[in-house]
């Protein structure tokens, strides 16, 4: 499959459906180490965030009319978490998730250049995002990005460190076309 056919764009009320099953693939990869009460959790938390989201926007990935993946942009930390202590005004992007099958063609950096380029046309020049240590490839492709860890506006969500990382999208060429 060539990212050459690849489109990005706000997904449109009716792929809803879609959106859950791209998402829960792609963090399905997840199943083998959490427990499976965790997982479940998990899996529930992404299904409810996808049907009852205050997202500024959702995103999605299509080549050939198959949606191959997936992000949430937010406004806020209180909007993303509902957690207005941690003082994030900013876009924060949140469940980023591309299909196993469609893994290594730039997919999730598209979505990513995606949502900072809306950021920038919302009068935002920095984003931010959250992770945990299980998510190692994905904590590769945004330092590779430019993303730097962002302590400040860690937090806890249960025994898990939620990381996070912002950008500012003005200093990082790789995003902005």
């Amino acid at each position: 499959m060539s990212t050459q056919r690849l489109i990005i764009r706000e997904a449109k009320p009716n792929e809803i459906d879609n959106i859950k099953k791209v998402l829960v693939e792609a963090y399905e990869q997840y199943a083998a180490i959490l427990s499976k009460e965790q997982w479940e959790n998990y899996k529930n938390s992404i299904i409810d965030a996808t049907d009852h989201s205050n997202t500024k926007t959702k995103l999605v990935a299509l080549a050939d009319n198959v949606m191959l993946g997936a992000c949430f942009i937010y406004d806020s930390a209180e909007k993303a978490y509902g957690l207005s202590k941690l003082e994030i005004n900013d876009p924060i992007i949140r469940l980023l998730g591309v299909s196993p099958k469609a893994r290594g063609l730039g997919i999730a950096t598209e979505l990513i250049r995606a949502s900072c380029n809306l950021s920038l046309e919302w009068g935002n020049d920095r984003i931010v995002l959250h992770t945990s240590d299980i998510m190692k490839s994905a904590i590769k492709l945004y330092e590779r990005i430019g993303f730097k860890r962002a302590q400040q506006y860690e937090f806890m969500n249960g025994d898990t460190l939620v990381k996070s990382y912002e950008l500012n999208i003005k200093d990082t060429a790789i995003l902005t076309k």
